[in-house]
């Protein structure tokens, strides 16, 4: 498969690089300028171009690696989506969750891959945490017991937050996708930071619970000695806890009780996680091409769900900290069904404030008659009242066009 590179984020280099060495992707544009030796490594038939709509012109180009700044990426996201490629894009796509809202209706519409860039989610520690947390019920009892609660804990040598240092953006908070990997969908966020914004070189401090039970606590702590993970499962009888000393590149350690006592340890080495999120997007090509059926029953480790939650997560945060109070979140899929309705809602209220306006307009307005105007004519004045009819017949005709027009899956590309 032909792609092509948007941008220089560090992230989207690592994902080109790996999509090379894989042998079954080619690079085919890139619009940013980078180091001589990633050019090297990218092979001689990846050419420089000079901006989005010249890679878009290209026919043969299959996939879109989104990695411009943040000031850019949302615009770069859209047209990508538009020109109905398959679209890989750095996360965050924006510090707001309305980008990720119009870019998963346009990818609804459309057919297409659209996946964010979390390699978090790609470790095989973060999977097997969640078997002692996230129990189905044909694997055994949780080693630790029923969960009750999940503690993070993540430091950095600079910056913890995500475009802290992007003037003119707010910042975002990591670790919301490892949270949900492992417990499910927040439910309810209280964020406390040293001022009533998240600035850089502040500690943040995050707790909240899930909609399907326990609680959470995240410290993430910059400045520090360097940069490490922690990750600790408390329940009903022990704890599990997952170190990182390095960060999500480095190695792990998984350590926990059982009913015994006895201590049981499971390591993994140096963690590469481009080679799995290749994996991912080829797996996500070849679900798309399959029956709605198929897709529908399919469970994919990396969804733009993801990148949606993450920022409505950021928001209810950012939105905690300057009010001080918690933030409940009430999820909603974005798609046009809800679109259709919020906008039904909105004409609904305008015409409940119409009626009495309405009625109190007869009042002043004299019946339905000829009105003798200054200079001696005549003109033709209808009861105001008549409006109260057509506007209730126009929002109820409205409302018919949700049974009237019929819904159509996404045709399979």
């Amino acid at each position: 498969m032909r792609f092509a590179l948007l941008g220089n984020h560090p992230d989207a280099l690592e994902m080109t690089c790996a999509l090379v060495q894989s042998g079954r992707h080619h690079l085919a544009a890139f619009t940013a300028a980078v180091p001589d030796d990633l050019r090297r490594r990218w092979g001689p038939d990846a050419k420089p171009v000079a901006d989005l709509e010249e890679v878009l012109a290209d026919p043969a180009v299959e996939l879109v690696l989104v990695a411009g700044t943040l000031a850019n990426r949302a615009q770069q996201l859209r047209r990508a989506l538009q020109s109905e490629r398959h679209v890989l894009c750095v996360y965050p796509p924006d510090d707001a969750p309305e980008v990720a809202y119009e870019a998963g209706m346009i990818q609804q519409d459309t057919g297409y891959v659209l996946l964010p860039l979390l390699p978090s989610l790609t470790h095989p520690a973060v999977a097997r945490l969640a078997q002692f947390v996230r129990r189905e019920k044909d694997q055994p009892p949780s080693p630790v017991g029923a969960f009750r609660v999940l503690e993070l804990r993540a430091t950095a040598a600079g910056e913890v937050l995500d475009n802290v240092a992007a003037g003119g953006h707010k910042p975002s908070l990591p670790g919301w996708e490892v949270l949900r990997r492992l417990a499910g969908e927040i439910g309810e966020v209280t964020a406390f930071a040293e001022r009533e914004e998240l600035s850089p070189g502040s500690p943040v401090f995050v707790s909240g619970r899930f909609e399907a039970g326990g609680l959470f606590q995240t410290t993430l702590l910059p400045l520090e000695a360097g940069d490490s993970l922690g990750v600790t499962v408390g329940g009903a009888r022990g704890r599990a806890e997952l170190l990182m000393p390095q960060g999500w590149a480095g190695p792990a350690l998984l350590t926990w009780r059982d009913e015994a006592g006895e201590l049981h340890e499971e390591a993994w080495q140096r963690w590469d996680p481009w080679p799995a999120l290749v994996a991912e997007l080829e797996a996500a090509v070849a679900l798309s091409r399959k029956p709605s059926e198929e897709r529908a029953s399919a469970r994919p480790a990396i969804t733009w769900q993801d990148a949606v939650r993450g920022l409505e997560l950021d928001d209810a945060a950012r939105r905690s900290v300057e009010r001080r109070r918690s933030s409940v979140l009430e999820y909603q899929e974005a798609s046009e069904e809800v679109g259709f309705k919020g906008t039904m809602t909105l004409v609904g209220c305008l015409v409940v404030w119409l009626l009495p306006l309405v009625l109190l307009a007869t009042r002043l307005i004299p019946a339905v008659g000829w009105v003798e105007l200054p200079g001696g004519r005549w003109i033709y004045v209808p009861h105001v009242s008549w409006l109260i009819v057509p506007a209730l017949a126009i929002f109820l005709g409205l409302q018919l066009l949700r049974y009237l027009i019929p819904k159509h899956p996404p045709a399979s590309k």
